[in-house]
């Protein structure tokens, strides 16, 4: 049996980052990753960095193979970078399966050959996978994609049918009509983006519609079928008929391959790794990081959930889930879509007093120099103290806007302080003079 003083159980944000930084700090650590095509984890490899790569393409009117073979330049750009700073920081990398024998033993698995490792420490970063809906024939049915097959088409869908309107689905409906298909989503949800401020969402709604993207709402699918080289979909008493087909109906922790029968590992009621704050699982000693744990499923978050094992590990302990500042995000269609903080429903249903404020692009300089006037900016400020509470904006530049907008959360920056800050000009930011201004 290998002995390890910390074994890494996936190469995703937290896990590689966990990984190098302890073995720059002496510790003998293994990292166990099964697929080579998945160093660095999934936001380089068939995530964030491949979409986003294929959405800033389309935008410059590539075409569908230029923007394929860019996104695949990238991807092993990066993958094979991620490779090297592991292994560079002395961390040995296993290409296996790992599951657990008991907690603190674990078997790898390569095609014949089998080892035993064990670690005092152990961090599991075995992410999430997409979620498949239990309709009769999705899983029969030729031409069928989620959210990592759909990026490896070898030729452009003239009509491409999406199921779910949620961040995946509406980011690759963005993506794939600024490419050149026909894009239908298909939403069982009754609400365009339920989450987000009503009035940002019905202008991105209307963005969207008028780029050429069908939406539609309430839909319920009850079977997936074949008709030649069409996907058929069948949804309350009618017929959509695609040339693919993407489910994009949420993630799941993937935790089936690990055997956490044989540990004393709980998971909670929807199949992620039950952690406390500092991350730690229902055994000492054993962590859990990014996705795998049920929290949010954002890249930036698993990164800071490797600061909170760090600190845990070889720090004081301060930083934990409780301490974690506010969080931003980012959806990317045009214009993007970000946020952060409390919407003013949720403001108010926490029986805060609010003040709001919500201004249009149309009214900003730098909308004009950008020749782009869609969207509007949204703040959410406590009453009394002028606390910022949340923001929504909705514009180019949004996903870099909305960081200063948590920034000043995090550091207790008033509304009335941001109003006061000298911005250069023209700018989008120098509109958040106005938008604050109480």
């Amino acid at each position: 049996m290998l002995q390890y003083d910390v074994i890494v159980i996936g190469f995703g944000k937290a896990g590689k980052t966990l990984a190098a930084k302890l073995a720059t700090a002496g510790k003998q650590v293994a990292l166990i990753e099964k697929s080579k095509a998945m160093y660095g984890g999934t936001c380089i490899n068939i995530a964030c960095i491949p979409t986003k790569t294929l959405i800033v393409a389309a935008e410059k009117g590539w075409t569908f193979d230029q923007a394929m073979s860019e996104k695949g330049a990238v991807t092993s750009r990066l993958n094979a970078k991620n490779y090297a700073n592991v292994t560079n920081s002395g961390v040995t990398v296993f290409d296996a399966t790992a599951h657990f024998l008991s907690n603190k033993v674990i078997e790898v698995v390569a095609g014949d050959e089998r080892q035993e490792l064990t670690a005092d420490t152990i961090i599991i970063n075995t992410g999430a996978r997409p979620r498949v809906p239990a309709i009769p024939g999705l899983a029969d049915s030729q031409f069928v994609y989620d959210s990592t097959g759909i990026q490896s088409l070898s030729s452009l869908p003239e009509r491409l049918g999406i199921l779910g309107g949620g961040n995946i689905g509406l980011e690759f409906a963005h993506l794939y009509q600024k490419l050149g298909s026909q894009v239908t989503v298909l939403d069982s949800g009754s609400t365009f983006l339920p989450r987000v401020e009503p009035s940002i969402a019905k202008l991105a709604k209307e963005y969207i519609e008028e780029d050429g993207i069908v939406i539609e709402q309430g839909v319920q699918v009850s079977e997936i079928r074949n008709d030649g080289h069409q996907v058929v979909v069948k949804a309350d008493q009618q017929e959509y008929r695609f040339d693919a087909l993407l489910y994009a109906t949420g993630r799941v922790p993937n935790i089936q391959d690990l055997t956490l029968e044989n540990t004393d590992i709980q998971t909670t009621e929807r199949g992620a790794i039950r952690v406390d704050q500092h991350l730690q699982t229902t055994v000492p000693g054993i962590f859990a990081v990014g996705d795998v744990n049920g929290g949010p499923q954002f890249t930036y978050i698993s990164l800071d959930d490797s600061r909170i094992v760090l600190d845990y590990l070889t720090g004081q302990g301060l930083y934990s889930l409780e301490s974690r500042g506010a969080l931003p995000t980012a959806l990317f269609i045009s214009p993007t879509l970000a946020s952060v903080g409390l919407t003013e429903q949720e403001a108010k249903e926490q029986g805060l007093p609010v003040l709001t404020k919500e201004l249009l692009v149309a009214a900003m300089p730098r909308g004009h120099v950008n020749g782009d006037l869609r969207g509007a900016f949204k703040a959410v400020v406590h009453a009394e103290t002028k606390e910022i509470l949340g923001a929504t904006l909705l514009s180019q530049d949004a996903a870099e806007l909305i960081n200063i907008i948590s920034l000043s959360m995090d550091y207790h920056i008033t509304a009335t302080d941001l109003s006061k800050q000298i911005f250069t000009h023209p700018t989008m930011a120098e509109n958040l003079n106005d938008l604050f201004a109480f």
